[in-house]
């Protein structure tokens, strides 16, 4: 009998492997979850069992995941996009419930082991329609493409999914009644639904309002956080003693919350439970496989995989193409969505409880989908590839593209290329315009694209990370590119096409900070501007002049900083939040070291220890209450701080230069 600490200890332990070996693969973490659940779980090593104490934490994870998508939900949203995501969306969840259960009623005429009823087959078909949020939002916005024209209706079909998770959590349950009493069932869970959605809305708009600006003005994290479980729990046990899903109150309050000024710190907030607890969820549907069923029957596993995502292509794909996409953008919006989806396993995790579904069909489904989130990283990845062979008029309308980007920049001599014409982009190019420098730009949002060509601005629709975009804005003709979106990944991608196209043009960077530099650096990039560094000079700038430092003084300094590429103020004294996620990035950092009677470096001069060898540098020297600037001549005493700039491995190889 496994108590509750060790069974947490073992999810905890499991989840960190599994979470770290599927992030070495850039693979999602949730199929490290899924993963992990397999491997412990009863049906292979036997180190947990899918009991009330696991299911319950998991059962927590879908609550304060439903709320997160209640704290997305924007009613200015769903206006913008209505068509797509009330049309398109709609459409393709409808018609996919629809097919699932007009199948299941024609195989009830084949000899098979399995049949399954409407009801069953009405709850599969609705966790089938789901797509995965977060596998597809993540990898589109790696590729820069949440603004393309399918990125646009992707998460617009993605949205209408969320929305009609709701639904279907009180739809569900309701079927695996007895069919006499199904329609009094949905007419009194509808009832039901309606009325504490109403008091909920009515009385909780108001209230959440007023009570959050009572809870903010005690000025107390701690309270704030306190009162946010409060919500979230508190309307999940609403909705679950009037008979309805925990998850439909946990969504009606992020709904509600999402509506007061308070959403975004809430964002942050909840955003560690959720992840925490959803893992453990994902683990718990990890734990329902049974391998050495599915591998008796991999025939009937890959039948389930490969038909489902061919429907759901072809499903998605043809109704983009009749809601007037072309054929490249409805192909690669249909290939992006075909996979299941992380709603997907909570609803088929709700037919199972509700024994709507065969255990051996669960099963089989379970693995399906398991395998078809693994492969969506790599149909996403080609599905540029796939369009263009198949789309006939796909190459037409990329070679247009290009036709007309060369067009436009035909005359250009000397120009700037602007990668990127976000908030950014378009500064820069109010600059250049201010001083009769010519300019062009390529961004990947048709709207935006469409909206500044309409006011005569010369940009064009085009991949920067497209050796051909390039070469169409006229880069071997350019005076300088400037990347103006603050991707790395991507950055790094443009610099090696430059290199290879025109090696002698001045490429200017954007990045979020100073622990990007050497990495873009060495990619090639002539200059890069550190978001954080020009933040903390127009502050320091600012500070100055407010305490009374004459403005040409100012000035001198902050030029002075720009002049030395940033190496005064490159690193800065670690905190604990301050650890990088990439383990790539060198982080510069400063360290102080206080030296005592017995530290080797007393009495040396810092020339002597020779610390440039191990690549740090002594930035400053405290002595008592006095900072000295130090320089090759100064000699160290005891009780000097030194404070060291460097990379992490290089100070601390320093610290031990100075006090062996």
């Amino acid at each position: 009998m496994t108590s509750g600490l060790e069974l947490t200890l073992l999810l905890l332990g499991s989840a960190v492997l599994g979470v770290v070996a599927f992030r070495m693969l850039h693979l999602p973490p949730m199929l490290g979850y899924l993963a992990v659940g397999v491997l412990i779980g009863p049906n292979a090593l036997k180190l947990a069992d899918n009991g009330p104490t696991t299911h319950g934490l998991a059962e927590f994870g879908v609550v304060f995941l439903m709320f997160s998508i209640g704290l997305e939900f924007s009613l200015a949203q769903l206006r913008a996009m209505r068509r797509i995501v009330f049309g398109l969306g709609l459409a393709q969840v409808a018609l996919t419930i629809l097919v699932t259960v007009l199948g299941a009623l024609a195989l009830q005429y084949l000899p098979l082991p399995v049949h399954i009823g409407w009801q069953a087959a009405l709850a599969l078909g609705g966790a089938l329609a789901m797509s995965s949020t977060a596998i597809v939002s993540k990898l589109l916005t790696e590729r820069l493409e949440l603004e393309s024209q399918h990125g646009r209706r992707i998460i617009g079909i993605l949205l209408f999914q969320d929305l009609a998770v709701v639904p279907l959590l009180i739809l569900i349950p309701s079927l695996a009644r007895p069919a006499e009493e199904l329609a009094m069932t949905l007419g009194w869970a509808a009832v039901k639904a309606a009325a504490v959605l109403a008091l909920l809305l009515f009385f909780g708009q108001k209230l959440m309002r007023s009570w959050f600006t009572i809870v903010v003005k005690r000025r107390s994290q701690e309270l704030f956080m306190l009162n946010l479980l409060l919500v979230t729990l508190g309307a999940a046990w609403i909705t679950e003693h009037a008979g309805l899903s925990m998850a439909l109150g946990a969504f009606v309050a992020g709904m509600l919350i999402s509506e007061t000024p308070y959403k975004h710190q809430v964002e942050e907030d909840i955003k560690p439970f959720r992840d925490v607890l959803l893992g453990l969820f994902f683990i718990t549907i990890g734990m329902l496989l049974d391998l050495r069923l599915v591998l008796q029957n991999w025939y009937v596993v890959l039948l389930l995989l490969v038909l489902p995502v061919l429907l759901k292509f072809a499903l998605i794909a043809a109704l983009a193409k009749a809601f007037g996409s072309s054929d490249g953008v409805a192909m690669r919006t249909g290939l992006a969505l075909a996979q299941a989806g992380e709603f997907g396993f909570v609803l088929l995790n709700l037919a199972s409880g509700s024994k709507l579904i065969d255990p051996f069909l669960i099963q089989l489904v379970l693995a399906s989908m398991v395998l078809s989130m693994l492969a969506a990283p790599f149909i996403i990845a080609n599905m540029d590839k796939i369009a263009m062979k198949v789309a006939s008029n796909e190459w037409m309308l990329q070679s247009l593209q290009l036709t007309q980007l060369a067009s436009r920049t035909m005359a250009a001599q000397k120009h700037v290329i602007i990668a990127g014409f976000g908030r950014s982009g378009q500064s820069l190019a109010t600059l250049l315009s201010e001083e009769k420098l010519p300019w062009y730009a390529l961004d990947l949002d048709p709207e935006r694209v469409q909206e500044a060509r309409t006011a005569g601005v010369n940009v064009s629709y085009g991949d920067c990370t497209r050796r051909e975009s390039l070469i169409a804005a006229g880069i071997n003709r350019a005076s300088a590119l400037v990347i103006t979106f603050a991707d790395t990944r991507l950055a790094v991608k443009v610099l090696h096409l430059v290199h290879e196209l025109a090696p002698a043009l001045p490429v200017i960077v954007r990045a979020h900070d100073d622990t990007e530099l050497e990495v873009l650096k060495k990619a090639g990039a002539t200059e890069v501007v550190p978001e954080a560094l020009e933040s903390s000079l127009m502050l320091a700038s600012h500070a100055l002049v407010v305490m009374g430092v004459p403005l040409r003084r100012v000035v001198h300094r902050v030029q002075a900083a720009r002049d030395e590429r940033y190496a005064s103020l490159r690193g800065f004294f670690h905190g604990a939040g301050d650890v990088s996620d990439d383990p790539e990035h060198s982080w510069v950092r400063l360290h102080s070291v206080t030296l005592k009677d017995d530290a080797g470096a007393v009495g040396r001069c810092i020339a002597e220890l020779q610390l440039d060898e191990v690549g740090a540098e002594v930035t400053a020297v405290r002595r008592g209450q006095e900072r000295i600037e130090p320089g090759r001549d100064t000699e160290l005493r005891a009780g000097d701080v030194v404070v060291l700039r460097g990379t992490g491995s290089a100070v601390t190889r320093a610290e031990g230069r100075l006090l062996r």
